[in-house]
């Protein structure tokens, strides 16, 4: 049966900027002598409200003093080219290649526009729409036209050569002469420099100091634990909450304002540069599932082949919605047999007496994999709220590499250790950007303006740095 549409979850339950009838009771009809029985305590009908939690499970938060956080990254230690041509005829024991790719940074190996392959060097081509692979030796290279000169190790070089045939080439050893002189020429570490800026979040809560005099009926609570019958206090704590949950959301969220964009061009006080969020980080250097989420072992077959190709990291944590959670369930208890009785895997002490486990929280297949539901993919009033439909920015899971990485922190000069996920927020000896709250007004105990108010103001200056990109794995539509 199929869940009603009415009545349905309320997307806007707190947060109004003005009293409304769902505020406060409006029932002064001293007139009807059956006064209404209340219940003294709020109920809290959605439980948790907040979103925020994954980047504290994940990473850190570290100072920074600049506008421009940067970092290196370490390249790949071998070298490959897959766009090489040559126009050798068949039976040719040598051949001229040209790279094609070096410049391009969709290809592997992507660098300043030098070829790094050098005389003596052994390598071997595969041709890309298959059939042939061959073995040679470089004997010599050009590297302003980017071209090397092979002999092959066979005694015809290639036997079905063809003018339009792409090639792929790495080199695996090298081989040299008796008494002959050393390899010539080096080759540099292949480092790639990333950079992100933080933004500043800024929110507030303004409560006039008539309105504070005013006491409510019915005892209120929120999240952190605040309670009481001030009704302007309980809207400044899911204030502060609401805050809370953008300082992680913005982290997640934030893209980069394009050159001419409005965002960019933006009159008053609001927009600037943006900023490099984890999504945008993922979809752009890191490795993206785009069929909603995997459902079968094979499917995580291809997950872990191409993390194969990436860091490796041993251990990984997938940040799942409710649906994708299930799938994952519903894949691993398809492995057990089930036995004669019914359900048996888990623990496989299940009886009549005991409540059945149907969920797992990780499995390993190449690598170790751990669930953990993220309430942020669930919320209706966020994410969880989109459709499944493609285009939809509908996000399943997150895979992040669990641990840290090395890397060269051009701030500080050397390498350091840092989570694949760390905030770094602005702050010096007479200045943290952190979280800052302060009050102003003439209410509630501030006696900073002449406003007839009390007003909390919220700020922050973050910017989220995801290292190794290439190690995450995102679930969308």
């Amino acid at each position: 049966m199929a869940v009603q549409a009415v009545p349905g979850f309320n997307l806007q339950p707190s947060a109004q900027q003005v009293p409304l009838k769902t505020n406060y009771i409006t029932n002064f009809d001293f007139l009807n002598q059956y006064l209404p029985d209340t219940y003294e305590k709020e109920f809290e009908r959605y439980g948790n409200r907040t979103v925020a939690s994954f980047l504290r499970m994940v990473g850190a938060e570290m100072p920074s003093n600049s506008d421009l956080i940067k970092w290196a990254e370490q390249g790949r230690l071998h070298t490959k080219y897959v766009d090489c041509t040559t126009s050798v005829l068949a039976n040719s024991d040598t051949a001229v290649f040209t790279v094609n790719d070096v410049l391009n940074p969709a290809f592997v190996n992507a660098d300043s526009g030098s070829i790094a392959i050098r005389v003596g060097q052994t390598v071997m081509f595969t041709a890309n729409a298959g059939g042939a692979n061959y073995k040679a030796i470089v004997t010599a290279v050009d590297t302003a036209l980017k071209t090397f000169d092979v002999a092959f190790y066979n005694a015809l070089g290639i036997t079905n050569a063809a003018a339009a045939d792409k090639w792929t080439v790495f080199i695996y050893g090298s081989e040299f002469k008796k008494g002959t002189n050393g390899m010539q020429g080096s080759l540099e570490a292949d480092d790639e420099i990333f950079e992100n800026s933080p933004i500043i979040i800024k929110d507030k809560y303004s409560v006039s100091g008539s309105d504070m005099a005013q006491i409510g009926w019915v005892e209120v609570t929120t999240e952190n634990g605040a309670n009481g019958y001030l009704w302007y206090l309980k809207s400044e704590h899911e204030t502060r909450l609401r805050f809370d949950d953008y300082l992680e959301t913005a982290m997640i969220e934030a893209v980069p304002a394009e050159a001419l964009s409005g965002a960019a061009a933006a009159a008053g006080d609001v927009g600037n540069k943006g900023s490099q969020g984890v999504f945008y980080v993922v979809n752009l250097r890191g490795n993206v599932w785009g069929g909603g989420y995997p459902t079968t072992l094979a499917d995580f077959d291809t997950i872990v082949s191409r993390l194969d190709k990436q860091g490796s990291i041993e251990e990984n944590v997938i940040f799942v919605d409710r649906n994708f959670s299930f799938s994952i369930d519903d894949m691993l208890a398809a492995q057990n047999s089930y036995g004669a009785g019914g359900s048996s895997y888990g623990l496989f002490e299940n009886d009549k007496e005991m409540a059945l486990n149907l969920g797992f929280t990780g499995f390993r297949r190449g690598y170790d994999f751990y669930k953990s539901d993220w309430k942020y993919l669930n919320d209706p009033t966020m994410r969880g709220g989109l459709p499944a439909s493609a285009g939809s920015g509908k996000v399943s899971g997150l895979l992040v590499p669990a641990g840290s990485t090395t890397v060269y922190d051009q701030i500080l000069g050397k390498n350091a250790k840092r989570p694949f996920l760390h905030v770094r927020y602005r702050a010096s000896e007479t200045e943290d950007r952190r979280y800052k709250t302060w009050i102003t007004g003439s209410a509630g105990g501030a006696e900073n303006s002449d406003l007839d108010a009390m007003e909390v103001n919220f700020l922050s200056e973050r910017a989220v740095c995801t290292l190794g990109a290439n190690n995450f794995f995102l679930f969308s539509n």
